[in-house]
């Protein structure tokens, strides 16, 4: 049994986000095996409740408030201006963090520092720094995604050119970083091919370097009972995330009037937390919900014919369509949304790009309980199979192993 500092950007609790589920299932299979101590920022949405249940299974939970500000965004751009490095790795240098990390690994100790999600990759190589020189702990990172990627896609679609020049300037910077920080850890995670190509990895495993993709638990998210005829094409994601929010916006300008033209009784809803302004501006539309977070969105999901993932921007994996499958809901999606998931078009989720696809495809699910009918039962045996992480999360035993050499 080894101790394990599991050091993570999000209190991976409750399970609304997918950097959440990733995390949080990683650590239920690590603490089947194995001490871990957990140090996470926190936010002031985040519950004791939370900290609580994390306890409940861990050695320990620590957490460090995230300090965000404007003043400190203009200073992250400016020692990134400078330093070559990426804005959003300077934003996240946090001193208490720091100061929390380096107490724990000289103090207790650790055999292995885990480090969930690029942000938190400098913290790990700087707890293996701070540490006592004869028990530095080997590194591991989980890379979630190329971040670069996202940045890339998002200038395309960018209208502002000031915002337009800092997402290219910080797509380099990114790319940079990221290629040069996988092969300082003893061990590597990535959660899809096309991300692990675009870091410069190798395609082939090696001790402690190979690729687990993100998974759920079936057996938490009951399979939902849908109303007769349902009529509500529904989004579920973290509103503040660009992607999300270009993606809902392109759906409702592109895709929405197509599907209103065919079904005019159909509605809209978009829930997720902190929207943007012109995401809210949407319920100007009286066919159109924008709800923000819900606390409980099982009416909504019961309500739902069409589950849909419009992104043209993002990396890693997509968690909601991991999300559609447990509910049993049907999904239409993208193709870059359904990317680094094993989706068969037609059979678990219909897979459309273009507004004109995208809506023929919402329709056919607005009118058509066969068709519905037939993806909910591939999506849901998708979830309980492929992306079970009791199934596969196995796999994290093995590159601990590996990497400790145990």
């Amino acid at each position: 049994m080894a101790r394990i500092l599991f050091l993570t950007q999000v209190l991976p609790y409750p399970l609304d986000a997918g950097p959440k589920m990733r995390a949080y299932f990683v650590l239920r299979q690590l603490a089947k095996s194995h001490d871990v101590t957990v140090v996470s920022f926190v936010r002031p949405e985040d519950a004791s409740e939370s900290v609580s249940h994390l306890a409940s299974f861990c050695q320990s939970v620590h957490t460090v408030p995230m300090v965000r500000s404007l003043a400190l965004n203009v200073r992250a751009v400016a020692k990134a201006t400078v330093s070559g490095l990426p804005a959003i790795i300077v934003r996240d240098e946090i001193r208490s963090m720091q100061r929390r990390i380096a107490y724990l690994v000289r103090d207790v100790g650790f055999d292995a520092v885990h480090a969930d999600q690029t942000s938190m990759a400098q913290y790990a190589l700087y707890a293996r720094r701070v540490a006592d020189p004869s028990r530095r702990p080997r590194i591991v990172f989980d890379v979630h995604n190329a971040l670069h990627r996202i940045y890339g896609q998002m200038r395309a679609d960018e209208p502002s050119l000031p915002r337009r020049l800092y997402l290219v300037r910080e797509r380099a910077a990114l790319e940079r970083y990221e290629r040069q920080l996988w092969p300082r850890f003893d061990g590597a995670v990535f959660v899809t091919a096309q991300d692990r190509a675009a870091l410069g990895a190798p395609p082939e495993d090696r001790a402690g370097l190979t690729t687990i993709p993100i998974c759920a638990a079936t057996e938490d998210r009951a399979l939902v009972t849908q109303v007769p005829d349902p009529k509500l094409v529904l989004h579920m994601g973290t509103m503040f995330w660009p992607p999300n929010a270009q993606g809902m916006l392109w759906f409702a300008r592109s895709v929405w009037p197509r599907v209103l033209e065919q079904v005019p009784e159909a509605r809209l809803a978009v829930i997720g937390r902190h929207p943007p302004e012109a995401l809210v501006a949407l319920n100007a539309d009286s066919s159109i919900d924008v709800l923000g977070y819900v606390d409980d969105p099982a009416p909504y999901l019961a309500q739902t014919a069409a589950f849909i993932v419009p992104l043209h921007a993002g990396a890693g994996m997509r968690v909601k369509i991991l999300d559609g499958w447990s509910w049993g809901l049907p999904i239409v999606t993208t193709s870059l949304g359904a990317e680094g998931i094993d989706v068969t078009n037609g059979a678990d989720a219909l897979v459309a790009d273009d507004p004109a696809a995208f809506a023929d495809a919402v329709i056919r699910l607005l009118q058509e309980p066969g068709l519905r009918q037939q993806l909910r039962d591939g999506g849901h045996n998708m979830a309980l199979t492929a992306y079970n992480w009791q199934r596969r999360y196995e796999d994290w035993d093995r590159v601990y192993s590996e990497v400790l050499g145990s």
